[in-house]
Formats: structure tokens, sequence, C-alpha cells
């Protein structure tokens, strides 16, 4: 199972032109993008290497980031539920188990985004995330 995950890394990598310049311990990840003033672009994360079914999940949803556009959907907590539907996608359509474990993490990360997003003033909450309010 091991060399699955480890194709879908490199994979990944090359298919988005993706640096990770940290391979992290614990299962929390965090996507950005450096611009240099000639124009060129470094996308870059920071994520758990896949071993399971979660660190899977994390390391496609900061994949997912750069696929869907990284600060394309706005508020912030929409792109959050985006990233983590191409994630499970991804997973789904590669035959990689999603678990009720991973779909939990799914469901408690975007209740945060929301709360965060609406603790910095979020006035009206998109249709898509109201499953999510509670």
């Amino acid at each position: 199972m091991q060399d699955r995950y480890d194709s879908l890394v490199t994979e990944m990598k090359t298919r988005y032109g993706i640096r990770v310049r940290k391979w992290r311990a614990s299962t929390t990840g965090c996507a950005w993008e450096i611009r240099y003033r000639n124009g060129q672009r470094v996308r870059m994360l920071e994520s758990p290497y896949p071993r399971g079914p979660m660190s899977c999940a994390v390391f496609l949803h900061e994949v997912g980031h750069h696929a869907i556009g990284l600060g394309r959907w706005s508020p912030r907590c929409l792109e959050e539920l985006k990233a983590w539907e191409w994630s499970l996608a991804v997973m789904r359509e590669k035959g990689f188990n999603v678990t009720p474990a991973v779909e939990r993490r799914v469901h408690r990360s975007l209740q945060y985004a929301l709360a965060k997003a609406r603790k910095r003033g979020l006035k009206q909450v998109p249709a898509e995330l109201v499953a999510y309010t509670t």
C-alpha cells in the first residue's frame, strides 16, 4: 500500500508543480504560493506524508488548494470546502479508502473554518456551508 501512496505523492507533485517544504509529523497542513517579481510562481505545501487514509486526505487537501486555484474561492471557508471535496474525490477515484474517521475530520475542519470566518466578520454563510453551522 505504501507504494501506492508514494506514487500518489510523485504524481501530485509533478502534475501541480508543487514543492514540499516540510513533511509534518502532525495531521495538519498548509498550502501557499510564492510569487516573484519576474512572474515566477512557486507552489508550496506542508502536510503529513501519506501513510494511511487520514494523512492521505490531509496531503490531498493541501494539494487541492493548488489544484482548484489558491485564493480563487471566497470566502476562505468556501475554499476549504472545495479543497476537501477535491481531496475526497481524488481518493475515491484512485481507490484509496475514505474512512468514517476521515469524513468526521472533514466535517470538524469545515465547522472550524466556518466558525473562524464568522468570528472574523462573515455576514452570510454560503449555501454550501450551511450544513456545518452546528
